[in-house]
């Protein structure tokens, strides 16, 4: 019997290529939920506070915005074994090792544009909140709902850069098969086999959830202007 195509594998929903979708799929999204809540409060209290050493760190945060993934699992991995600080969690090899890393990398990048959206608008805002004596929970709340549209653009392109990463969460989740095996790190293994009806089609997933997160960054984008406007 032929064996299947890569387009017969995604059209009769092939139940190990859904799996490796639907874990590639949760694990990049929650990694992108806790990336947001930490990138954009880092953010906002970057842009809206001075302190000493500020300058260093908001350098330091876009500098880490290119920190190289596998660098990124190399110190997760060394955090989570059994001999590193937090070895005792058992979380080496699982879901949630691969979710640290991705958070790990994508926090600074949601982080250090966040910071640069919302210091433009606190520039903008800054003499009317200060007039009005605007309490600082206030401003945080008035200004991250004023740059709403950005900061979602911000979130999807840290999704984008999570779900196409390999380098981290093969180091940290090992690429067991039916367990903690992504899109990513299935099309290197599936390519290095041979096996390249699964690795085409993962790839063809993949390439389609980066044109439609594409297309929603720019449809918020458009909207904004169209709310702006």
């Amino acid at each position: 019997m032929d064996e299947p195509s890569a387009f017969q594998l995604i059209l009769s929903g092939d139940p190990q290529l859904l799996a490796i979708v639907r874990l590639s799929l949760s694990v990049t999204l929650a990694a992108t939920l806790v990336a947001g809540v930490l990138g954009l409060g880092l953010g906002a209290c970057l842009a809206l506070t001075r302190f000493p050493g500020r300058q260093g760190l908001v350098i330091a945060l876009n500098a880490l915005m290119g920190l190289p993934p596998v660098v990124v699992g190399l110190l997760v991995f060394l955090a989570l074994s059994r001999s590193g600080p937090l070895g005792f969690l058992g979380l080496l090899f699982t879901p949630q090792a691969m979710i640290i890393a991705q958070t790990i990398l994508i926090t600074p990048i949601i982080a250090a544009l966040s910071r640069q959206v919302i210091e433009d608008l606190w520039a903008e805002y800054k003499d009317e909140f200060t007039a009005m004596d605007v309490p600082g929970a206030m401003r945080v709340r008035a200004l991250l709902w004023d740059a709403r549209f950005s900061l979602v653009t911000i979130l999807l392109a840290g999704f984008g850069r999570a779900a196409a990463e390999v380098g981290a969460v093969m180091i940290v989740g090992g690429n067991i098969e039916g367990f903690t095996r992504m899109m990513t790190t299935s099309i290197a293994l599936e390519t290095s086999k041979g096996d390249l009806p699964l690795a085409i089609s993962l790839g063809i997933i993949l390439i389609a959830i980066m044109f439609c997160v594409n297309a929603l960054a720019w449809g918020v984008r458009q909207w904004s202007v169209r709310h702006a406007g």
